[in-house]
């Protein structure tokens, strides 16, 4: 089994599909990597990862907007293809087991909403909400 985890921001607000009567939530993953090279000269390296997670808990999406950081972990896929010019083509894609919301870009992972999505239990706190308002205790 290959298991993939990422930490990253979101490109562009996630989209909801219908496919077969079956919901799948789709986005896009950025991580950028920064580093120094040989010289000492400082680099980045940003990886671009489309995630795709069949699940029936599509209430989640309206927090799954650009520039929100995210942690998803599924099983990773690549896909392959061939451009208009001819040449050769590939795309990493996530097929997401488990999300989770960590904040907005630039916020250092400080919770927007404190979400823990997976195939078995899901709650949600909306932003500027407390997680401790919603214990049952």
């Amino acid at each position: 089994m290959l298991k993939m985890q990422i930490i990253g921001n979101l490109g562009k607000d996630c989209v909801v599909n219908n496919v077969n009567g079956k919901s799948v939530i789709n986005f896009t993953v950025a991580h950028t990597e920064r580093f120094r090279d040989a010289q000492g000269n400082n680099q980045e390296k940003t990886t671009w990862v489309d995630c795709a997670w069949w699940t029936d808990r599509t209430a989640i999406s309206q927090y799954l907007t650009k520039g929100k950081q995210v942690y998803a972990e599924g099983n990773p896929e690549v896909r392959s293809f061939t451009r208009a010019d001819g040449t050769n083509g590939a795309v990493l894609s996530l097929r997401v087991r488990e999300v989770q919301l960590l904040g907005a870009k630039g916020e250092g992972g400080v919770p927007v909403a404190n979400s823990s999505y997976n195939t078995g239990t899901a709650s949600a706190v909306p932003a500027g909400g407390d997680a401790a308002d919603d214990l049952p205790f």
